[in-house]
C-alpha cells in the first residue's frame, strides 16, 4: 500500500532570541496512524505541535496538514484539526454538558450521542474542578474530537494522572485509532509511546535524533534481544562471543549478560544444550524503548 502523509513537515525552525527551539525538523505523519512526539521537558515537542496547529509563526521551513497550510489557509484547517494542549483548562464552574455544547460546531454530533460515547453521561451536570483528573482529561478528548476532525494533536495527555487514569486515557487512543482519526501525541513518557505509537519522532535539543517504529528504535539504539544466567563453568565465552546473532557479552557478579539479534535465543541456546551443566536459571527480554533512549535523551536543556 502507497504511504497516505497527512502531515508533512521539512526543515521547521523556530528560534527565540539566541536558542533554537525547533532545529530544522522533518517528518512526515500516515493517514490513520498514532504518531508520538517524544523527548525530554525543553525538546522542542510542544513548539512543534503548536507551530503545526498555527498557534505560532515558524521561522523557516513547510508544513502541510491535509494538504494545507496552518497560517495561511487556518480557517479551513480548523475544521479538519481537534486539540488538546499541554496548558488545557476550562473554567472550573462550567459543567460538563455546558463544555460540550460550548464546543460544538455543525460538524458535532448530537450532545448526549458525544457525552454518552466517552462515558460523561454520568457527569454531565457536574463542575469541572469537581471531575477527577482521569475524567477531566476524558472531557479534554471529548472537546478536542467533537467536531470530527481528521488529525487531533494530544500534548502530554497523561501528565500528573494516576496508573490507573493513565491506563484509562490510554484505551481511549485506541478508540482513536480503531476509528481511523491521526494522532498526534506528544509525550515525554517512553512507555506510553512504546505502548501506543505506530512510528515515533524522538527530540534532543530542539533536533530529531530517531525516528521509526519503537522496536526499530530499540534495534537501532540498543539490542534487540537480552539473555541472562548463570556461566556454566565448561562453557566457552570466547565461542559465545564469536556468534553472529551475538553483539556483546558482558560477566557481571557471576551471570553472563548477553546482547545482540533476536536471533540469539536459538544460538545461545543450542551453545548452552551442549553443556554437561546448564544454568537453570535462564531470563530472556526484550529491552524496552526507555533502556535505550534515557542515555541518549537525559541532556536534553
Amino acid at each position: 500500500m502507497q504511504p497516505d502523509p497527512i502531515i508533512e513537515v521539512s526543515g521547521l525552525t523556530k528560534t527565540y532570541g539566541d536558542v533554537r527551539v525547533v532545529d530544522d525538523v522533518s517528518f512526515t505523519v500516515e493517514r490513520g496512524e498514532v504518531f508520538g512526539l517524544l523527548g525530554s521537558n525543553g525538546a522542542g515537542k510542544t513548539t512543534t505541535v503548536e507551530c503545526l496547529q498555527g498557534l505560532r509563526r515558524a521561522d523557516g521551513g513547510t508544513m502541510r496538514l491535509c494538504g494545507l497550510d496552518p497560517l495561511s489557509d487556518g480557517r479551513a484547517l480548523g475544521a479538519l484539526v481537534g486539540s488538546q494542549l499541554q496548558d488545557s483548562a476550562l473554567p472550573d464552574r462550567l459543567r460538563v454538558e455546558e463544555a460540550v455544547r460550548l464546543f460544538a460546531t455543525e460538524r458535532a454530533a448530537p450532545i448526549a450521542t458525544v457525552l454518552d460515547e466517552w462515558g460523561l453521561t454520568a457527569h454531565r451536570r457536574q463542575a469541572f474542578g469537581n471531575l477527577s483528573g482521569g475524567q477531566q482529561q476524558k472531557l479534554f478528548v471529548a472537546l478536542a474530537l467533537i467536531n470530527r476532525p481528521e488529525i487531533v494533536f494530544l500534548d502530554e495527555l497523561t501528565q500528573g494522572l494516576d496508573p490507573a487514569a493513565r491506563r484509562s486515557v490510554w484505551e481511549l487512543i485506541d478508540r482513536l485509532r480503531a476509528g481511523g482519526t491521526t494522532v498526534v501525541l506528544v509525550t515525554h513518557f517512553m512507555d506510553e509511546a512504546e505502548a501506543l505509537c505506530d512510528r515515533v519522532a524522538v527530540m534532543r535539543d530542539g533536533r530529531i535524533v530517531g525516528s521509526g517504529r519503537p522496536d526499530e528504535l530499540i534495534a537501532t539504539f540498543g539490542h534487540a534481544m537480552e539473555m541472562s544466567f548463570t556461566a556454566p563453568g565448561d562453557l566457552d565465552v570466547n565461542c559465545l562471543a564469536s556468534l553472529s546473532s551475538v553483539a556483546d557479552v558482558s560477566n557481571v557478579a557471576g551471570r553472563l549478560e548477553v546482547r545482540g539479534r533476536s536471533d540469539l535465543v536459538v544460538d545461545v541456546g543450542a551453545a548452552l544444550a551442549r553443556c554437561a551443566q546448564r544454568p537453570s536459571d535462564i531470563t530472556v527480554g526484550q529491552p524496552r524503548l526507555e533502556d535505550v533512549l534515557v542515555p541518549i535523551l537525559g541532556g536534553s536543556r
